[in-house]
C-alpha cells in the first residue's frame, strides 16, 4: 500500500505475528508491525550481489518522511556502490537472552522470578549457546519430553511456562520473528493434589524438623503450626511480629493475593520465634546471611524426608494437612479460609466485599487447637488416626 503518516500510525500486527507492509511511492521501503505495537521502518538493497536488508529507525522518533528520505539514500549509496556496510547484527544466543528477560520482564513483575531464572538455565542447558532466532519447537518438546521421561512432569509444565514466557517477550521485542512453542499445550496433565501428610508422616516432620534445627527445621515446624505460604514464611522479617500479642502481620506486598493478613501465633509457634537467634541489623528471621531470606530447601526436605519415610510430599501440602486437619477438628470451613487468607471460597463474591469481619479471635482458637493437636501427637501414642472425614474441596482448594 502506499504509505501515509495516517496509515502508519495506525497499522497493527496481526495475532502473535508482526506484519511487513511494503511501500508503494518507494519500492524497497516499508514498515515491519510487532504484536506489540513496535513499528519499525526498513529498506532492502543489493549490495555485492546479495540482498541486505538496513534498518532506519522506529516510529514515532523517526517520521514516515525523514524514514523514506533516509531509504532514498540508501537506495542511492547502493546502486553507486558506496555504500557503508554496518556490521550485522548478531543474534543472542539463549543464555544471553535469559539475563536480559529475567531483569526486564520477570524480576518487575513476578516475585518467583529467580525460581524462573533456574528453570530456564537449568532445564535448557542444551540450547544454551544456540541463537535464539534459531531455536525450533522440537528442540524444546525434546527438553520436555526428557524431564517428563525422568519422572518430573510437573517440572516439564513449569519449564514450558517459564519458556513460553521468555519468547513471548522476545517476540515483542522484535528479537525473535516467530515463537516457538506458542500453542503449545502441557503435554502432562496434571491432576489436584490430594496430598495430606498422616499423622504419623507429621510426628515424624516435627521431630526430624527438631533434629535439624535453625534455620530449616524452625521454619518448616512453623509451616506445619500456621498453614502459611512457603514464600510468605521464608521470607518473615522481625518487623511484621509482635510477640507480645502473639501476631504475624504479613503484610500486603508479601501476600500472594495482595491483601494484608494477621495470622494469629499459638504459644508453640511464639515459643519457636524466641529461641532462633537474630543477625544484627537483619530483619530476616530466617536467614544465613542476614541479607537475604533462606532459599534452596531441596536438601533440608530430603533430609526430613528420610525422617518421614516418604518423599511424595512437597512443602506446599502441610496447607492441605493443617486445613484437612482443621476441618476434622470442626472447624467452620469460613474460619480455615481466613486462616490460609483464602480470597476465593465460602466468603467470596459480594459477600466479600460487605463482610470485613477479620474473624481474629476464631482464627486464634483455630490454630491454637491445631498446634495442641500437633504437639499431642509427639506425646501421645494413642493420638487420633488421620483418618477422620475431610472436606474435600476445603482440602483442594488448600
Amino acid at each position: 500500500m502506499k504509505l501515509t503518516p495516517k496509515t502508519v500510525e495506525h497499522l497493527k500486527a496481526g495475532d502473535n505475528r508482526r506484519r511487513e507492509v511494503w511501500d508503494l511511492t518507494l519500492p524497497a521501503f516499508g514498515l515491519r508491525v510487532y504484536p506489540s505495537g513496535r513499528k519499525s521502518f526498513f529498506v532492502m538493497v543489493r549490495v555485492r550481489g546479495e540482498q541486505k536488508r538496513k534498518t532506519i529507525g522506529t516510529y514515532p522518533v523517526v517520521s514516515l518522511r525523514e524514514a523514506r528520505e533516509r531509504a532514498r539514500e540508501i537506495i542511492r549509496d547502493a546502486q553507486f556502490g558506496i555504500l557503508d556496510e554496518e556490521p550485522e547484527e548478531q543474534t543472542l544466543t539463549f543464555d544471553e537472552t535469559v539475563p536480559m528477560f529475567i531483569k526486564l520482564y520477570a524480576k518487575p513483575r513476578n516475585r518467583g522470578w529467580k525460581e524462573t531464572e533456574r528453570i530456564l538455565l537449568d532445564k535448557f542447558q542444551a540450547l544454551s549457546n544456540k541463537p535464539l532466532d534459531q531455536i525450533r519447537r522440537a528442540d524444546v518438546v525434546r527438553i520436555l519430553d526428557d524431564l517428563i521421561a525422568s519422572g518430573t512432569p510437573y517440572r516439564a509444565n513449569r519449564a514450558l511456562s517459564a519458556i513460553k514466557k521468555l519468547f513471548a517477550w522476545a517476540l515483542d521485542r522484535g528479537m525473535v520473528d516467530v515463537h516457538p512453542v506458542a500453542g503449545l499445550s502441557p503435554l502432562h496433565t496434571e491432576a489436584a493434589r490430594e496430598r495430606v501428610l498422616t499423622d504419623t508422616e507429621l510426628e515424624a516432620l516435627m521431630d526430624a524438623a527438631d533434629t535439624e534445627g535453625y534455620p530449616f527445621g524452625d521454619l518448616f515446624k512453623v509451616l506445619a503450626l500456621t498453614g502459611q505460604r512457603r514464600g510468605e514464611v521464608s521470607g518473615m522479617r522481625w518487623s511484621e511480629i509482635d510477640l507480645e500479642r502473639a501476631i504475624w502481620t504479613i503484610p500486603s506486598a508479601r501476600s500472594k493475593n495482595k491483601q494484608s493478613h494477621d495470622v494469629p501465633l499459638a504459644p508453640q509457634v511464639v515459643a519457636i520465634l524466641k529461641s532462633v537467634p537474630r543477625f544484627l541489623g537483619s530483619d530476616f528471621v530466617f536467614t544465613t546471611t542476614g541479607r537475604t531470606p533462606i532459599s534452596g530447601f531441596g536438601r533440608a526436605k530430603d533430609r526430613i524426608d528420610d525422617a518421614v519415610g516418604a518423599s511424595d510430599w512437597r512443602t506446599h501440602d502441610l496447607r492441605r494437612t493443617v486445613a484437612s486437619g482443621m476441618a476434622r477438628m470442626s472447624i467452620p470451613p469460613h474460619v480455615v479460609e481466613k486462616v490460609l487468607n483464602h480470597k476465593s471460597g465460602v466468603i467470596s463474591g459480594v459477600a466479600a466485599i460487605y463482610n470485613r469481619y477479620g474473624y481474629e479471635k476464631e482464627k486464634r482458637k483455630a490454630l491454637e487447637t491445631w498446634a495442641d493437636y500437633v504437639e499431642a501427637l509427639a506425646h501421645a501414642s494413642e493420638a487420633p488416626v488421620n483418618d477422620g472425614p475431610v472436606d474435600q474441596g476445603l482440602i483442594e482448594s488448600a
